[in-house]
């Protein structure tokens, strides 16, 4: 299985969630709502979830290996410090320049 795409849905600057993500997979299926997360000095991902009535959660979809989970991991990240490069561009761009 191979991914096909990446998309930054939503880039957050509080807070330790820093980014919402949608993958394509084989350009068939697309998983949404994956969430990238700064905590314990690293980033990492968080597969979609729902809440149960216990007010536990459960992953709705999630990769069932490491192999696999690392490689996803290592994507989305790049991903994400991409999309946080660029806005980070555009941000530059738009200043006005000082006299």
């Amino acid at each position: 299985m191979q991914i096909t795409d990446i998309k930054v849905r939503k880039l957050f600057d509080e807070g330790p969630m820093k980014a919402i993500v949608s993958v394509t997979f084989d350009g068939q299926l697309a998983v949404h709502d994956i969430k990238v997360i700064y905590a314990r000095e690293k980033l990492f991902i968080v597969m979609p979830s729902r809440k149960n009535p216990d007010d536990t959660y459960r992953d709705i979809v999630h990769p069932i290996n490491a192999q696999f989970r690392g490689m996803l991991e290592e994507a989305v990240i790049a991903a994400y410090e991409d999309a946080v490069a660029h806005a980070e561009e555009f941000a530059e761009e738009a200043l006005p320049e000082t006299v």
